[in-house]
């Protein structure tokens, strides 16, 4: 079987991942984007879904000029739409509000960057929907930018040594991100710790000559999504682990797929303790378009379902229960949204399904894994208030594949 690689980016300054038709707020109550109006002119403006009511709708937010197709939208909160513009090199930053018949602009202020940045892009919506970040990416460093939600607009929170990339948020409170840095050609994902000043540790490292990034991770249960050329060097696979865990983070068969990108993109939360159950949607973009994928841990195969007409592709979201939400749009229904139920896994039997021969279990469970130093500690399972993250570093790379 061919390997379905998740292509890099030529831009570090980029994460490689295909753009989502809308962003989500962490919560799920509203999405934003970027739509198009009729007509010749066919002008764009920032549109603001409401997803948390009894049916989906839409508000337009125009403001007094057409925004440019390259306009960054995220939603707040409070169902504000934050936008970040790019003017006479600077990057300009507000807030968008209906107010009747018109919309409101409430100024944020500006970044302005060093020639050498190769660029500034938002990261993904911040829990609590009051804040929102930024990363702007030098040639030698990158610094994180709160630019809303602080006192004086765009606050610089913290410089990071190193190119980086990505952005998932690994806690409820907005105080955990890793990012994906870049230092002498290697890429491993951090954390950065906003309450200590953007203090920087290590997170993810399979292999010492590994890339390994981090595309998603679901705080309530730990699980996350990682891709990582370390099982086929050259080459980067999908894998999964558990922040906390002292087993090594598995690289199953069944997410190889020929001739395809396969990015994960939303995770069912809620499965405390139970990660290897968590509902994971894939987006595969492959030669004739792209579909859903929906796949957990615990199973051997991933179901793959035509996507619901007028997709914004690449953007949705799980419900505790397991129903997975899919924004869609169409001229004949502008704001709506497809409701999919992934059959769930047949029961504890399907979860130690997932941990048999060639999984990378140690052989003691009470024994985890050297970590870099090459020490052996006893597998204590991290309290739930535990304020950083264990390394997933500590997991080896052992008998990756899972089939």
């Amino acid at each position: 079987m061919t390997v379905c690689a998740i292509e890099p980016s030529a831009d570090p300054g980029d994460s490689g991942t295909p753009k989502a038709g809308c962003s989500i707020t962490a919560e799920g109550a509203y999405a934003a984007r970027l739509a198009r109006s009729g007509g010749s002119g066919e002008a764009w403006y920032p549109e603001r879904w409401t997803l948390d009511g009894p049916e989906p709708y839409a508000v337009p937010l125009p403001g007094n000029q057409p925004e440019e197709p390259g306009t960054e939208v995220q939603p707040m909160g409070d169902g504000r739409v934050l936008v970040h513009r790019v003017a006479a090199g600077r990057h300009v930053f507000a807030l968008l509000y209906p107010t009747g018949p018109g919309t409101g602009e409430l100024p944020l202020g500006a970044v302005e960057c060093p020639a050498d940045t190769t660029g500034l892009r938002l990261l993904p919506p911040a829990p609590g929907g009051e804040q929102a970040y930024a990363l702007a990416t030098g040639p030698r460093s990158t610094v994180l930018w709160q630019v809303a939600g602080g006192a004086f607009g765009p606050e610089r929170v913290a410089e990071i040594p190193g190119r980086c990339s990505g952005g998932v948020w690994l806690d409820r409170t907005g105080r955990m991100l890793a990012v994906d840095r870049e230092t002498g050609g290697r890429t491993k994902a951090v954390v950065v710790d906003l309450e200590r000043d953007g203090e920087v540790s290590p997170l993810l490292q399979i292999a010492p000559d590994s890339a390994d990034r981090l595309l998603l991770a679901d705080p309530d249960s730990g699980l996350v999504l990682i891709g990582s050329d370390a099982p086929s060097p050259g080459r980067e696979r999908l894998g999964w682990g558990v922040l906390g865990s002292t087993l090594p983070v598995r690289f199953p068969e069944c997410l190889r797929m020929p001739d395809c990108v396969v990015t994960p993109f939303a995770v069912q939360p809620g499965q405390v303790l139970t990660p290897e159950r968590c509902g994971v949607a894939l987006r595969v973009d492959g030669a004739f378009g792209s579909w859903v994928g929906v796949w957990r841990p615990a199973e051997r195969q991933v179901r793959h379902l035509p996507p619901p007409d007028g997709w914004l592709t690449g953007a949705g979201l799980w419900t505790p229960d397991g129903e997975l939400r899919l924004p869609c749009s169409t001229p004949r229904s502008p704001c709506g949204v497809a409701r999919l139920v992934a059959p769930d896994v047949p029961g504890p039997e399907g979860a130690e399904g997932a941990g048999d021969a060639g999984d990378g279990r140690p052989e003691n469970p009470e024994e985890s894994p050297p970590d870099e130093s090459g020490e052996s500690g006893t597998a204590d399972a991290p309290a739930p208030a535990q304020p950083r993250p264990v390394p997933l570093q500590q997991a080896p790379l052992a008998r990756l594949v899972t089939k």
